[in-house]
């Protein structure tokens, strides 16, 4: 059974489906990506008529719908296309062999600086980012200026900005005095 909570971002739904959806951490899919070919439930979410992104989290699905669309409209024909992922055997949706991402991993960008701000996005940022359905990566640091992407609902969401600037630019500049700025890639 499929639970859905709302996120912060009207737009995005979260879907529970009671089992592993990752286990390679956070990926996101958009509706033309060619990747998508290699995650059967990926396409078949996306190939429904209004439905802009899909982001799959450890123990979770969220997915972005266009904006003139209303959820009643959408829902359970998502809600069906994971229970009937799932009764077909599959134990999770995404596989520790898959190959999606690109090669060049956020921690190969390497420095004491870089590292704290990996480690505290990591521990203190990106657990309360994915209870909201979405996510938060590290991209770089230059100049005082740590430059993140928002994923899942916190992409396009009315209060990411607030919540980048309170909330993740607070923390960031509390902990590591280099930090003067933080930024997200669109």
């Amino acid at each position: 059974m499929v639970e859905t909570e709302h996120t912060p971002n009207p737009d995005t739904l979260k879907f529970l489906p009671g089992k592993k959806v990752s286990e390679i951490g956070p990926i996101e899919f958009l509706k033309n990506d060619k990747k998508i070919q290699k995650v059967p439930l990926a396409n078949k979410i996306l190939s429904i008529e209004g439905t802009a992104m899909v982001f799959f989290g450890e123990d979770f699905i969220t997915v972005k719908k266009e904006k003139n669309l209303d959820w009643k409209d959408l829902k359970y024909g998502i809600i069906s296309e994971i229970n009937d992922y799932y009764s077909k055997g599959h134990d999770s949706v995404i596989k520790k062999n898959l190959n999606v991402e690109d090669t060049k991993s956020e921690k190969e960008q390497s420095s004491d600086t870089v590292n704290k701000i990996i480690e505290i996005l990591d521990a203190k940022i990106r657990p309360a980012v994915a209870r909201d359905g979405g996510d938060i990566t590290f991209k770089s640091f230059k100049e005082g200026v740590v430059t993140v992407e928002l994923k899942g609902s916190c992409s396009g969401c009315p209060s990411s900005i607030m919540t980048l600037k309170q909330g993740v630019q607070n923390l960031l500049c509390h902990y590591i005095p280099e930090v003067k700025k933080v930024e997200a890639v669109s």
